[in-house]
Order: structure tokens, then C-alpha cells, then sequence
């Protein structure tokens, strides 16, 4: 079930005026998508980091506007510490979206112990399927890993109904 965020109307843009709400404990957020005409949101602070850390990707937006919607792109600050703009795309829950996906790697590789060493060369994948099944992330399995061992895309288990966009 996807998480709710409180969401308010946001009449003001410009650069002081999203100082202004940052400032103040909120994000400026814009909501589009479907052919509808864009809305101009904000977001609490504390609420927004929350649904990042728990890797949801599918919102139900409360408030201003009661939708569904898809976390298209976040906009950090330029330490990448803070959230500074959150853009949001309308979903029904059957709708095929296209997402980026972290890959996790899980184990140990018994390979490590005979001296040669994992590099992580694809950290992120892109997949397809239904926005209510969007996985957080996908889990890479190296316990099996050898020395000269590989895994590739298509070693990797996606969630029932999903593709990958990558050549395996």
C-alpha cells in the first residue's frame, strides 16, 4: 500500500519564495502528468525524507489534490544533503511505468577468500511494470560468486510482472 503525503497549494514560485518554504519546514513540489494541467504543491520536509527512506516510489497524495502519483525526479542541494524540489507524475495503479531501481548486493562471494575481490559495476537498473508493484530495490545474490565469477542482468529476480529496459 503506498504511503500519504499531506500536500498543500502552493500560489507563490521563484527562487525566494521556495527559499522561503524550505525554511520553513516544507518542499515546493509540482504534480503532472495524464493531460491534466500541472499543480503546484508543497510537501512537509520531515514527511518527504521519510518516504525516500523507506525506497517507496508510489504516493497517495492527501490534501490540495487526492492522487496517485509516482516520485519522477527529486532535486537535491549541491551537497546532496537536502531535498530541494520533488516532481510528481499522476499513475493509475494499472499503468506501466519505466523506474530506476538501486541493486543491492547480499552475501559474501567465496571468491573474496581466494583473493580476488566484488566490483559493483551496475549499482542502479532500469525496469518496467505496474506502478503498485514498483520494487524498492533489487537484491543480487553473490554467495555463489568464484574468482573470474560474474552475475548479470539477467541472474538478477525481479518481482513478478516486471521487465527490465537493459540488455541482460
Amino acid at each position: 500500500m503506498p504511503e500519504v503525503l499531506q500536500v498543500e497549494s502552493r500560489t507563490t514560485r521563484g527562487t525566494n519564495d521556495s527559499r522561503r518554504l524550505r525554511k520553513s519546514g516544507r518542499i515546493p513540489a509540482v504534480l503532472y502528468g495524464h493531460g491534466e494541467e500541472s499543480v503546484n504543491l508543497t510537501v512537509s520536509t520531515d514527511a518527504m525524507e521519510a518516504v525516500i527512506r523507506h525506497g517507496s516510489h508510489v504516493v497517495e497524495l492527501d490534501g490540495a489534490v487526492k492522487q496517485s502519483a509516482l516520485i519522477r525526479e527529486l532535486q537535491w542541494n549541491t551537497w546532496g544533503t537536502e531535498i530541494v524540489h520533488v516532481d510528481f507524475a499522476r499513475v493509475s495503479a494499472d499503468e506501466v511505468v519505466e523506474v530506476t531501481v538501486p541493486i543491492e548486493l547480499r552475501g559474501e562471494a567465496p571468491g573474496l577468500r581466494e583473493g580476488g575481490i566484488v566490483e559493483h559495476l551496475l549499482h542502479e537498473i532500469d525496469v518496467e511494470c505496474k506502478a503498485t508493484l514498483v520494487p524498492d530495490r533489487i537484491k543480487a545474490n553473490v554467495n555463489h560468486l568464484q574468482v573470474g565469477g560474474s552475475i548479470t542482468v539477467a541472474d538478477l529476480v525481479l518481482p513478478e510482472g516486471a521487465k527490465w529496459l537493459a540488455s541482460p
